[in-house]
């Protein structure tokens, strides 16, 4: 499968975005989905994860409350909403998949990443 992230941008603190990943190719509305970031310097960390019929979501702890993962199976789309976004928000946020049940650990495919800045 192919993933296309976009939707990123510059916003200011307790400012909102959505961010959209597109997936073509291998049968999308199998995959269980993930949202990951890296901010500078830092490495990549898990932000959110969704299971193939949405019935699953999953947070890392930071963004609990104020992100919320979702898909449209229809349009081969996952969405990431970010609200009340931090100065520490900023990073390359990445989509990805797997083919499994384990939201965790190594996903499969990836794409490129958007970038957000969140500014004081």
């Amino acid at each position: 499968v192919q993933l296309q992230a976009s939707g990123g941008g510059l916003v200011q603190v307790g400012g909102s975005l959505r961010l959209s990943c597109a997936a073509s190719g291998r049968t999308f509305s199998n995959a269980l989905m993930g949202w990951f970031r890296q901010a500078p310097g830092k490495e990549r960390e898990f932000v959110a994860a969704i299971t193939w019929d949405g019935g699953s979501t999953y947070y890392v702890d930071s963004v609990k409350e104020r992100f919320t993962i979702s898909r449209d199976n229809a349009k081969n789309t996952m969405y990431l909403q970010m609200n009340s976004l931090r100065p520490e928000d900023t990073a390359i946020y990445y989509c990805a998949a797997k083919y499994g049940n384990y939201p965790f650990g190594a996903y499969d495919y990836w794409g490129r990443g958007t970038l957000v800045t969140v500014s004081s």
